[in-house]
């Protein structure tokens, strides 16, 4: 009973004090349960309030910090397992690779206006990759062939060369086939784009001169895809 009181008296000095419930129960072993009675009506100053307050959230952080680590982690192993699973493209699977790209991403040909170019626009760089992969090594379309267009917002004019530099980095392509560049205007002063900061490069048109047999040919390879499923 003596100890229980010592300790009492030692919790409320230590509240006093300012010392969050963590801190007291991590030397007064009693259930908090048992604390939060005996503190009840103990009063503190507000520099005390908030010093309970900042390491209230501090802990918060800390355990933001901790679940966010855990998701990356888990992040990262699932990505490496199913990158793992994907092994060795073959020229058929990049064949076909190519033709769904270009059927959810490319310019069709209309009934009204045939004769219409191979036209592929995407933003992913990564994309842009493997559909010029497939362009060059599987439709075997000669590299002189294939033109740029790039489109982005005319806020980010002040980063035209890096737009520019960037696009050829991601494509191989010589500096000249990039130079047809075209601004967008925002047709409102607010926008809910996310695409604004300096990670923005904007979309890039690939496009195939006197290529309207290819689109035929694509046109051709996804109704056999369809038809075959």
């Amino acid at each position: 009973m003596i100890k229980k009181e010592e300790e009492k008296r030692k919790a409320i000095a230590m509240r006093k004090n300012g010392k969050t419930y963590a801190e007291i129960l991590s030397v007064i072993p009693v259930a908090k349960s048992t604390l939060t009675l005996w503190l009840h009506d103990v009063g503190m100053a507000i520099h005390q309030k908030q010093r309970i307050t900042d390491a209230r959230i501090a802990g918060q952080k800390r355990g933001a910090l901790a679940k966010h680590n855990i998701r990356v982690l888990l992040q990262k192993k699932i990505i490496n397992t199913a990158k793992a699973e994907i092994g060795k493209i073959s020229k058929r699977e990049l064949f076909l690779i190519g033709t769904i790209l270009y059927w959810a991403e490319g310019s069709k040909e209309k009934e009204w206006c045939p004769g219409s170019r191979l036209v592929f626009s995407n933003m992913d760089p990564k994309m842009i990759r493997v559909f010029l992969k497939w362009l060059t090594d599987i439709a075997k379309v000669p590299k002189n062939m294939i033109g740029f267009q790039i489109y982005f917002h005319k806020d980010h004019k002040r980063r035209l060369e890096e737009v520019i530099s960037y696009w050829q980095k991601i494509t191989g392509f010589p500096r000249e086939s990039l130079k047809k560049v075209y601004f967008k205007t925002n047709k409102v002063q607010t926008t809910n784009r996310k695409n604004v900061g300096d990670q923005y490069y904007g979309l890039l048109r690939v496009i195939v001169g006197r290529s309207s047999e290819l689109v035929r040919k694509v046109a051709g390879w996804t109704k056999g895809i369809v038809e075959a499923m």
